[in-house]
């Protein structure tokens, strides 16, 4: 099953003020502002939604298209993703534009100043996904994540104007968006995927209940945080599937990409829709308790064992057939 991701590539650069921000800032100045922090560590990681569910896939071995922009400054992250089992041959690369960054300095008091510089990313709005499945010899699924808001439609209309199915997953471009465009990038997905807030979000924008949504998508799939998931669909009952015991919290930045890098593997292996959001949890599970969105390591009898003692011997033996060795 040839699955495509598309969505933001980014990094993140991380840096840590010993003092506090407030120590620094004068009450009947702060109309000109002009200061400089020095700071006395940095921590350079790799991000972006797109990127770090093609990671996840590539770690389960599901060879994932990655589509996206980035910069010239791209050629290191892309060595690691082919690294990791990433197809990234289908990444626009600006001829002006450096890949899309988060920079941003934290204090004393984790009070945090921070800039989003969206670069590349603005120039996904020109990606053909019809050349994307000329390279490959079609696409079974697109997985079209928050991106650049011209982009996201533009594939969007492509797909349904192709024939080739989609999954809708807006995260946190949702804040952004009015309801009529949360309407098209909906309409005729044969995947949803919002967590509990944005399910509310949605509903709210765009005017629709619960159940007319279900009348416009195939499934919806809804995390529920430390209550697991849940998966619609429309006339069958709801599938509740738990979260995997956690063994400690390091950083929850990039459960929800884990989550869906779990779950897309699973509907690759075909192995059912309940499995799919049980290998997504696990997944899941592995990197919160990581610092970094892409820095853990999946190990295949690790992940069978802990598999196992969450979700039962049928279900890991089922999982085990498709892990890669």
């Amino acid at each position: 099953m040839r699955i495509a991701v598309t969505g933001s590539i980014a990094t993140d650069h991380l840096m840590t003020f010993p003092g506090r921000f407030a120590d620094q800032l004068v009450a009947d100045q702060l109309h000109t502002v002009s200061l400089s922090f020095l700071v006395d560590a940095l921590e350079v990681r790799r991000g972006g939604v797109a990127a770090n569910i093609c990671f996840g896939m590539g770690q389960l071995g599901t060879r994932p298209l990655l589509v996206g922009a980035a910069g010239n400054d791209f050629a290191e992250y892309r060595s690691w993703l082919e690294r990791h089992g990433v197809d990234t041959s289908s990444v626009r690369i600006s001829e002006v534009l450096h890949t899309a960054r988060f920079i941003c300095t934290t204090d004393a008091d984790h009070n945090q100043i921070g800039s989003f510089y969206t670069g590349a990313m603005s120039e996904a709005r020109l990606i053909e996904l019809q050349a994307v499945a000329e390279r490959v010899g079609g696409l079974d699924l697109v997985s079209i994540g928050a991106d650049d808001p011209e982009a996201m439609i533009r594939h969007t209309e492509e797909c349904r104007s192709r024939g080739i199915p989609f999954a809708a997953d807006f995260s946190q471009q949702i804040a952004r968006m009015e309801g009529e465009d949360i309407r098209v990038l909906m309409d005729g997905a044969a995947y949803l995927f919002n967590n509990e807030y944005e399910k509310g979000l949605i509903e709210t924008k765009t005017g629709w209940t619960a159940e007319e949504i279900l009348d416009r998508v195939g499934t919806r799939v809804t995390t529920l945080g430390a209550q697991g998931v849940r998966i619609d669909r429309k006339g069958e009952e709801p599938i509740v599937v738990h979260c995997a015991e956690e063994r400690r919290k390091a950083d929850p930045t990039g459960v929800g990409d884990a989550f869906r890098a779990g779950f897309l593997s699973g509907l690759a292996w075909n192995v059912g829709l309940e499995r799919a959001a049980q290998i997504g949890n696990m997944l899941a599970t592995l990197v919160i308790e990581t610092v970094g969105t892409q820095e853990y390591e999946l190990r295949r009898g690790h992940f069978i064992e802990r598999f196992t003692k969450a979700y039962g011997d049928t279900a890991a033996a089922e999982v085990q057939a498709h892990l890669p060795a």
